[in-house]
Formats: C-alpha cells, sequence, structure tokens
C-alpha cells in the first residue's frame, strides 16, 4: 500500500516568523496518518529542520543543482539541502521551467544529483491552460514524465507530482474526471517503463489549488496519493486540515 502524502511547498515565502506556524503544525499533528513534508525557503531550511527533528514530520528542498559542488553562485548543491536536513527535493516544478527555463533533461540530470545525495525527488509535470485547451494533456504530461524521470525511479527515490499550471494558485481546480485521467494515464506510463510492481510502489500527487475544502474529494480519486499544496501550507490551521484529510 502507498502511504499518503502532504506536501507543502512553501515556495519564496516565508521568515524567522512563518516558523511559528510549523510549530503549531507540528504540535497539532504529533502521529498523523498520513506522511508529511515541509519544503521552506533555502534560508529556513536548517530552522525547520531542527523544529522537525524527532517528530513525523520531514522537510525538503526546492531545489537543487546537479553538481555537489563548484563555481555556481547562488544555488544550492542536493548535498547541501542533505546538510541541512532535508529528505526530499522538489524538482521541475512549472515555475521553475517557466521561470528559469529547466527543460526535461535539466530535470533528469537533478533527479540524478538528488539519488546521488540520497534524496527523494518530487518530480512535477503539468500542461498550460493553452496546451489543456488543445487536447494536448497527455501528450505534454508524457513527454515530459518520459524526459525528467532516470533510469532507476522506483517507490523509494521519486514521487511523481502533477500539476495543471493553469490551476496553481488561481483557485481553479480540474473536475474530478479531468485529474483522474492525468493519473491513471501517468500510472500506466509508468508501467509501461519501469513494470507494474514498480509502477504501483511510486506515489502520485495532485498539485494546483489543494485546500481543506476539496482535499478530501481530490484525494478519493483513485492513483491519488496525496498533494502538492501551495499557498494551503503555509498556514497551520489550513494545512492541518488538508493532512486529516489525506489521514481519513
Amino acid at each position: 500500500m502507498r502511504r499518503r502524502l502532504a506536501a507543502g511547498n512553501w515556495k519564496m515565502n516565508g521568515t524567522r516568523a512563518n516558523l511559528d506556524e510549523l510549530r503549531a503544525l507540528v504540535q497539532a499533528h504529533p502521529s498523523p496518518g498520513c506522511d508529511v513534508l515541509i519544503c521552506p525557503p533555502a534560508t529556513l531550511l536548517e530552522r525547520a529542520a531542527r523544529l522537525c527533528e524527532g517528530t513525523a514530520i520531514s522537510c525538503g528542498g526546492q531545489d537543487c543543482h546537479t553538481e555537489p559542488k563548484g563555481a555556481h553562485t547562488g544555488d544550492i548543491s542536493a548535498e547541501m539541502l542533505v546538510d541541512a536536513g532535508a529528505e526530499y527535493v522538489i524538482l521541475g516544478h512549472s515555475e521553475r521551467r517557466a521561470d528559469h527555463g529547466e527543460t526535461d533533461d535539466m530535470v533528469d540530470a537533478k533527479v540524478q544529483a538528488a539519488w546521488r545525495a540520497g534524496l527523494v525527488a518530487i518530480v512535477c509535470v503539468g500542461e498550460s491552460e493553452a496546451q489543456r485547451d488543445a487536447g494536448d494533456t497527455l501528450k505534454v504530461v508524457g513527454a515530459q514524465l518520459a524526459g525528467s524521470l532516470p533510469e532507476g525511479a522506483d517507490g523509494d527515490n521519486v514521487v511523481v507530482a502533477y500539476e495543471p499550471i493553469w490551476a496553481i494558485g488561481t483557485g481553479r481546480v480540474p473536475t474530478l474526471g479531468e485529474i483522474s485521467e492525468v493519473h491513471d494515464f501517468i500510472r500506466a506510463e509508468l508501467t509501461d517503463r519501469f513494470g507494474p510492481e514498480t509502477a504501483d510502489s511510486i506515489r502520485l500527487l495532485y498539485g494546483g489549488s489543494m485546500n481543506p475544502g476539496n482535499a478530501a474529494e481530490i484525494i478519493s480519486v483513485a492513483n491519488v496519493d496525496g498533494g502538492l499544496v501551495g499557498g494551503a501550507s503555509l498556514k497551520a490551521a489550513d494545512f492541518g486540515a488538508i493532512i486529516d484529510a489525506l489521514s481519513a
């Protein structure tokens, strides 16, 4: 059985004061019925990891460089994330692909870097509104999945997150049928490539305006194993409600 995962992506939000929200989350959920992950900005990662040490909540990074060290001003290696207390790293997020021109090949290389350091990679795929309107959703998601996942992927080292770009932070959410179609497609693609046993071990997250009001409904969809949550993960009460929904 795949254990559900509630993964919070704080993006470029948060200062030390926001750790009070994480502290409240830790206190309110000492034994959640799902895995819980917080990915704060790099400036807070080590402090967040210390706060979560010995608790049921893990911490992760939001990106990593392909190299372990070197002349790469402003970048962070996977090894540095591990040193700061990370267990996971988000890779290929649509905002990285759009804002920094990350290609599937670059994401593939970053996943391999994450594995080199012992991190679990959360690999993001998803279509734009124009691509969905053109009927190209599965084509786009399939190409990203094939290009961003290296050989050797399994349930211990990778999580796949489907994030329709047009639903991120907009309040718009695909229908349950649309979510089901893509998640079923991803599972089938993983099965074709890695075999049924390995494919069945890989968790698939839905990302795109998941909130306390819709989390229970979304998690009821087959092949949805959790959520990659943005804005709603910044508040302990909101993220806690999503954790409760995923734990039911």
